[in-house]
């Protein structure tokens, strides 16, 4: 069995060790996040940026596998950001939302539809009660689409995905008015209310 390395004290984290622990971790499969509560341990300097690029150091984490190790072992308490594995917890920053969804598969239609959601580190995620979609709208009035993937943490949905979703919108109703908005396992989720249609 692998052994997790133990953090020394007085020793600012780093991403090697980051990457040391989390993969001893990972070993038979996800890794438990949630039952993870470890001291914490102090920022890193990593950053995801709105596009969905990972930054450590300033400089773009290239590598796709590292990239999924982290985003496996991240985890969201309030607004605030953690890596976290048995034995440390550090502090990142997120722009925006952690993930972004590139793709979607349509699947039935009206209450029957299903929109399954694959995101940019191979997260996997059928919109439901339990995975909502939400709209909000920056201060243009931009529509900023996400959905929700694990443990509290979104996925942005990106601009062409939200174009194919768009077209497999139809009419419902919300809160006694008619919206355009998405049926995905029967639940219908808001777009626009239907008066604000051009």
């Amino acid at each position: 069995m692998a052994q997790i390395p133990t953090p020394q004290k007085n020793v600012k984290p780093s991403a090697d060790g980051l990457v040391a622990a989390a993969t001893a971790a990972t070993k038979k499969g996800p890794p438990p996040v949630h039952l993870w509560n470890p001291d914490f341990c102090g920022d890193i300097d990593m950053e995801i940026r709105r596009d969905g690029t990972w930054y450590y150091l300033g400089t773009p984490i290239g590598r796709q596998p590292m990239v999924r190790l982290f985003a496996s072992i991240l985890k969201r308490e309030g607004d605030s950001y953690f890596l976290v594995t048995p034995v440390e917890k550090v502090g990142i920053r997120v722009a925006d939302a952690p993930f972004i969804a590139i793709d979607v598969e349509i699947a039935g239609a009206g209450p029957d539809q299903c929109l399954t959601f694959t995101t940019n580190v191979d997260d996997s995620v059928t919109a439901s009660a339990e995975n909502p979609l939400r709209v909000s709208r920056d201060a243009s009035g931009e529509p900023r689409p996400y959905v929700h993937i694990r443990r509290g943490m979104e996925a942005r949905i990106d601009r062409k995905t939200f174009y194919r979703l768009i077209d497999a919108a139809s009419h419902g109703m919300h809160q006694g008015a008619d919206w355009l908005g998405l049926w995905s396992s029967g639940t219908f989720f808001p777009i626009i209310p239907a008066a604000e249609l051009p």
